[in-house]
C-alpha cells in the first residue's frame, strides 16, 4: 500500500480494462459504486483483448476472431486510451473510459473513430487523439500495461483484472467479477467484501456458473 493510501486509510484497487468489453464496463461501474461504500480508490489501467488473443485467434468464434485480428475493432479504442494516459495522465484516462464506455455499451454506438472522437471531446480531450487508433505509436506502452495486469493472474482470463494489496503484503489479484446489472449500494459492498474474501484464500481459483442473460446497462 502506498504512503498516501496508508495515510488516508483507503485501499488502492488497480483495475485493468479493455473499453470494448461490455462485461468489463459493468464491473467498472460496480467499482465506482464500491468507492462510495468502501474505503477504496480505483486506479485505471489498460489491457487489450487484441493482445490477449493474438496467439489464439484460430480458437475464437468467427465473429470474435475478426474483431481481435490486427486492425480489428478492438484495437483502436485501447490505443487511444493508452495515448491519453501517456499524454494526459490517469485521471484523463478515467474520464475517457466513462465517455467511451457510455457510447459503446448503454448507447450501442459503433467502435468507429467518429465515436472515439466524440468521447474524447466529452472527456475534455482533443478529438485529434482519435488518430492514435490507426497507429502503433503507443503499442509498446499498451503491451506493457496489458502485461502488468496479466502477470498477476495468468493468461487464462479476460478483462477486467483487479488487484489490491493483501494483508500479508502480497497482492490479491483476480479476473472479474462478471455480473449484470452492476450492483449498487449495500449489494455492491457485499460483492466487494465477498470477492476479496474468496480471492485472498491461497489456492482458490474459480467460482463460475453459466450466464443466462446478456449485459444489462440500466
Amino acid at each position: 500500500m502506498s504512503e498516501t493510501a496508508a495515510a488516508t486509510d483507503r485501499t488502492p484497487a488497480d483495475f485493468w480494462f479493455d473499453p470494448s468489453c461490455p462485461w468489463a464496463w459493468l464491473t467498472s461501474r460496480w467499482m465506482l459504486e464500491v468507492e462510495k461504500v468502501r474505503p477504496v480508490d480505483v486506479r485505471w489501467h489498460v489491457m487489450s483483448l487484441g493482445v490477449l488473443n493474438e496467439n489464439r485467434l484460430d480458437e475464437l468464434p468467427a465473429e470474435y476472431r475478426e474483431k481481435n485480428r490486427p486492425g480489428g475493432v478492438v484495437w483502436g479504442p485501447v490505443r487511444v486510451c493508452v495515448a491519453v494516459e501517456q499524454e494526459y495522465g490517469p485521471e484523463a484516462l478515467a474520464r475517457l473510459y466513462t465517455a467511451l464506455g457510455t457510447r459503446f455499451h448503454p448507447q450501442g454506438l459503433p467502435r468507429t473513430k467518429e465515436t472515439i472522437a466524440a468521447a474524447l471531446v466529452a472527456a475534455g480531450l482533443p478529438a485529434a487523439l482519435a488518430d492514435a487508433a490507426d497507429t502503433d505509436t503507443y503499442d509498446k506502452e499498451l503491451r506493457a500495461s496489458h502485461q502488468a495486469g496479466i502477470d498477476l493472474v495468468g493468461q487464462d482470463v479476460g478483462t477486467p483484472v483487479i488487484a489490491v494489496p493483501g494483508p500479508d503484503g502480497r497482492r490479491i489479484a483476480f479476473f472479474g467479477p462478471v455480473v449484470t446489472p452492476a450492483p449498487k449500494g449495500e449489494q455492491a459492498a457485499q460483492l466487494w467484501d465477498g470477492t476479496l474474501m474468496v480471492a485472498s484464500i491461497p489456492g482458490f481459483y474459480e467460482i463460475k456458473r453459466t450466464r443466462t442473460e446478456g449485459p444489462v446497462f440500466g
